[in-house]
């Protein structure tokens, strides 16, 4: 099915030499072809099925993240939030119907410009009145950013907008609210989209700025299953987690991407490092993945690429199918998209710049899809806040997160010894969790730890699933590189010999890299005209020629005695 998909027209398009506007037209026209040809149903996407997380995890979607972007909120965000009521409100099934057919897009309003992930703050409200609610963005900070939500493209889209209900003055709590945003030409009255400017170096979409003036919505539009109960929660944060039940599955899918595109970055480097010579001393020409300062890059992202797809699996089906609590779910999902986000920033530059030139050009993928990673790294939730608020409970023990038993690996010591001396550290400072000291001393630990769980659990999958031990090896010398101090200090092994096992371990990768690099499955995706001489020399025959019969004017300098 995705080999079909990527051989489509759609997908065949040199992107690079498109205008931004015609590649926004595009990725909305590749998010409907690849919702057509999954064709999920609205139980695939309410109870994540294996034909939902194929959509999510399809190699596809790391050539045009803009589309993925669309099909994360369209498909992961509003179609999943209304599938959970369809049962009792038969009414969402029209609305549910087109958005599966991708005749309307749906989008996701919940973030506010002022609040950022402070989202159990916003200020948006909707009050009730004798014949529905009044929708209304209060002051500027209010306004929801930055879901596209433009009518320029020629689809319909409709929000699910969370703001405060207001019933008789009375704030009532958060709850989302079907709101249509505009038809296949302008913005419905009341809606105003305001247009980012493009985000650097990325693959473009209508990012805006949205915000709303006297929205009249009926009573139906409000996203329950009963329209009628509009008492105020008794518990209120626990009310807007419920009513945002997708989110912690939207951090677990939004890094599948990013895990193809890491084993694209592999396979482009490592393909291009074996044709792309130089001349030394001698006269025989020398592939620069001779030098280890080559081999290092691609053997790093080949090991992570492995690893990655061999966790991602797994890790999701123990989150979404063994795990009730949905505090230990949602801490499975920040483990495991801090640790596939870091891993990706870097190896993506590092193996675009052992690439030297080429590896900058868009048409070579990995300049693109590094700038493109950075809003991921934001997308349902930033890495560091994230890992903060998993950080804080875990150090306060209102949770356990299962590890890895150490002595299964020095990976797994780590990650336990770490979370160890901050439990420590955090009984002998003077305050709780919200002194000085922790903001100073412990905070700055939050992410390492996190990632470190994350390698420990990666590196366990791995081991269990009986992968290559070059890949094993060169997975865990790039993790060492990571806190080559507690390495030295707790786990016994000295600079010097983090030295000899990292040497030991590309020379044992050496050998099979071809293999592994066809292992990765991501060859039919490539389209990045470096991974061969051949496909260099077709690339360069289709771009434009300026050729003339102008003659310069020649200018004699008089010579001076």
């Amino acid at each position: 099915m995705a080999n079909q998909l990527y051989l489509h027209p759609l997908f065949q398009a040199k992107v690079e030499l498109l205008s931004p506007d015609e590649r926004v037209s595009l990725s909305y026209k590749r998010a409907r072809l690849v919702m057509q040809t999954h064709r999920l149903s609205a139980l695939d996407v309410q109870f994540c099925s294996p034909k939902f997380w194929s959509m999510i995890t399809d190699p596809i979607c790391s050539l045009d993240i803009a589309m993925f972007t669309v099909l994360a909120a369209h498909v992961g965000l509003a179609i999943g939030t209304l599938s959970r009521h369809l049962k009792k409100r038969p009414d969402f099934k029209p609305l549910v119907d087109r958005l599966l057919r991708f005749d309307t897009v749906g989008i996701y309003l919940l973030t506010e410009r002022g609040h950022g992930l402070d989202a159990f703050n916003i200020e948006t409200t909707a009050t009730k009145t004798s014949d529905g609610y009044i929708l209304n963005t209060p002051r500027e900070e209010a306004a929801k950013f930055m879901p596209a939500s433009t009518p320029s493209f020629g689809i319909p889209k409709v929000a699910l907008v969370m703001a405060r209900l207001i019933v008789n003055d009375e704030d009532r709590g958060c709850r989302f609210f079907v709101v249509p945003i505009c038809n296949e030409r302008e913005m419905f009255a009341g809606v105003e989209s305001i247009r980012l400017p493009p985000r650097s170096g990325t693959a473009p979409l209508d990012f805006s700025i949205t915000r709303f003036k006297n929205v009249h919505l009926p009573f139906t539009s409000l996203v329950a299953s009963d329209i009628l109960d509009l008492s105020p929660p008794s518990q209120p944060l626990e009310a807007w987690w419920n009513e945002v039940w997708r989110i912690p599955l939207g951090t677990m899918a939004v890094p599948a991407p990013w895990i193809s595109a890491i084993k694209a970055a592999a396979y482009i480097g490592g393909r291009y490092s074996m044709h792309r010579c130089l001349l030394g001393k001698g006269d025989e020409p020398v592939p620069i993945l001779t030098f280890r300062t080559q081999q290092w890059p691609i053997t790093h992202a080949t090991a992570v690429g492995m690893v990655m797809a061999n966790w991602f699996p797994q890790i999701m089906q123990e989150a979404m199918e063994r795990t009730p609590d949905h505090r230990i779910r949602h801490a499975m999902s920040v483990i495991l998209k801090t640790t596939v986000c870091r891993h990706f920033q870097r190896c993506i530059p590092e193996v675009a710049e052992r690439c030297g030139a080429q590896g900058t050009f868009e048409h070579n993928y990995m300049a693109r899809i590094e700038n493109d990673g950075k809003g991921v790294i934001i997308a349902e939730g930033d890495i560091l806040t994230l890992c903060i608020r998993l950080f804080s409970e875990l150090l306060l023990q209102r949770y356990d997160v299962p590890l890895p038993d150490p002595e299964e690996s020095i990976l797994a010591r780590h990650a336990v010894s770490l979370l160890h001396e901050n439990v420590q550290l955090l009984k002998s400072i003077k305050g709780d969790h919200r002194s000085e000291s922790f903001n100073s001393l412990i905070l700055p630990q939050s992410q390492v730890v996190v990632e470190a769980m994350g390698h420990a659990l990666a590196y366990s999958a791995a081991l269990k699933a009986n992968l290559p031990q070059p890949i094993l090896d060169v997975y865990e010398c790039a993790v060492i590189r990571q806190d080559s101090a507690w390495y030295s200090e707790k786990g016994g092994i000295s600079r010097m010999n983090q030295r000899l096992r990292e040497d030991a371990a590309v020379t044992s990768m050496l050998p099979h890299l071809a293999s592994f690099l066809s292992q990765l499955d991501i060859d039919k995706y490539i389209s990045a005209p470096i991974v061969s001489d051949a496909s260099w020399k077709a690339y360069l025959a289709a771009l434009p020629v300026h050729t003339g019969s102008a003659i310069p004017d020649v200018e004699f300098l008089q010579a001076m005695l």
